[in-house]
């Protein structure tokens, strides 16, 4: 099977804009100066958004062509202005550290997410307190979205509060951390960033109608720290519309993030929830020097693991977590995307553990092409559903992607003079044999 990354080019890789940062905003949400690991778009207008999707299109339709039951990855920065991800993600950061601040107060600091639980009676007190709401303006909110229905909001409650912004946007104020000051959470969404996220929406939804046609699941990659909390929360939006009755969008969780199990297991329990099929790609991350530098430059904790080794256990930890989600509920679908043996070898110990066989198809392998090809075969040939992600275009802009992933994925060389090592056992086999233009 193969799979098809779409990468439509940019006369513009390596622009970068000179307006102050967001502070940053503007810089951190249309340029892409100094990331050569993956790719990220410049945002022109609507009409070349436009003609990206056109492309994503094109690549459903040759995945389909090629394989069966295949994936397309696409990147919401080509599908919309960057700014208003960052514009969003900052809204929804804002509104997440809200409820973890009023947990703290309620005595519940250090607890895992999904296990705050705010009493809503002392929920109204906090937000009268600091001005946000009055008690009836809370009773309404409450009382309309009928929640707080058992004395307690979570997480998921609260969020859904977001989904009813236009009601509340008057309402909902959050204190500025540098300030103190109460300010509007969402006083940055003109009627244009309205407008910004609708014909996001509109473009993922023609996606996902044709990969649903064709037959192809729809991936969506995951991009910079202050564009992920908007990517993700779109992609939630399509997972809810799409994955009904079958996994077809599939979101992307970096492990590299100190976020990444907290962000990971709210979104199962969702899906639990609403009952739709939870699927995701699961990568160790591909942002980690600009990363870092974009906090160091700006203030603030750095999100990336401390070392490769936490990102490693991370990485398990998600994984782990979502195998056992498989097995109880028989309703989530993972994508490993890793060139790490160990990691391959952890996921089928844990699948014979769990009794989750290859041909149910709720595990699935992902390697670059040309990559770890002595991981991507023996996969295959044991019946294990293993793709290959293909990034095209032109040549200078493709190789110093793949060139950087090289640097970044520890342990590359080692696993290069392996598979060099192999080939070469292979060649000497082959001669041995007399059948070094034939198949073994």
């Amino acid at each position: 099977a193969g799979l098809c990354s779409s990468w439509p080019s940019s006369s513009t890789l390596g622009a970068e804009q000179k307006e102050n940062p967001y502070p940053a905003h503007q810089r951190s949400g249309d340029s892409h100066g100094g990331v050569i690991s993956t790719h990220t778009y410049f945002y022109t207008d609507e009409a070349k958004c436009d003609q990206h999707m056109e492309t994503f299109l094109g690549c459903i339709d040759a995945s389909s062509g090629s394989s069966e039951d295949g994936f397309s990855a696409i990147k919401l920065t080509a599908l919309g202005r960057p700014q208003f991800l960052v514009q969003f993600s900052e809204v929804l950061v804002k509104w997440r550290k809200l409820f973890q601040q009023l947990a703290a107060e309620q005595g519940q600091a250090g607890r895992a997410v999904l296990d705050m639980k705010l009493d809503v009676e002392k929920l109204q007190d906090s937000l009268a307190n600091l001005g946000i709401a009055t008690q009836r303006d809370s009773q309404h909110w409450f009382r309309g979205e009928n929640l707080g229905v058992s004395g307690t909001v979570d997480l998921l409650d609260w969020n859904s509060l977001i989904d009813s912004r236009r009601k509340l946007s008057k309402l909902l104020l959050v204190p500025n951390v540098q300030t103190g000051q109460l300010e509007p959470l969402f006083s940055c969404f003109t009627e244009e960033e309205d407008q910004q996220m609708e014909r996001v929406l509109q473009r993922m939804d023609v996606l996902a109608k044709r990969a649903i046609e064709k037959g192809v699941r729809l991936m969506v990659d995951a991009e910079q720290s202050y564009f992920q909390p908007a990517i993700s929360r779109l992609t939630l939006e399509m997972q809810r519309r799409f994955n009904r009755d079958q996994a077809i969008i599939f979101n992307t969780y970096q492990c590299y993030l100190k976020e990444a199990y907290d962000n990971l297991t709210v979104d199962v329990e969702l899906s639990h929830r609403e009952g739709w099929h939870f699927s995701t790609k699961l990568v160790r991350g591909a942002y980690m020097e600009q990363e870092r530098e974009r906090a160091t430059q700006m203030g603030y904790e750095d999100p990336i693991n401390p070392t490769y080794e936490k990102t490693n256990e991370m990485y398990h930890r998600c994984l782990d977590y979502i195998l056992e989600d498989i097995k109880q509920s028989r309703k989530a679908s993972v994508m490993v995307a890793s060139h790490n043996e160990d990691t391959v070898k952890f996921t089928l110990h844990r699948m014979v553990e769990l009794g989750i066989h290859p041909s149910e198809k709720k595990v699935y392998f992902g390697q670059l092409l040309g990559m770890c090809d002595q991981i991507t075969f023996p996969l295959g040939q044991a019946g294990f559903p293993v793709y290959k992600y293909v990034p095209y275009g032109p040549v200078k802009e493709v190789l110093p992607y793949l060139s950087r992933r090289a640097q970044e994925n520890r342990g590359f060389m080692k696993r290069a003079n392996r598979e060099r090592d192999l080939l070469w056992r292979e060649v000497k086999r082959r001669l041995r044999t007399g059948s070094l233009f034939s198949h073994p």
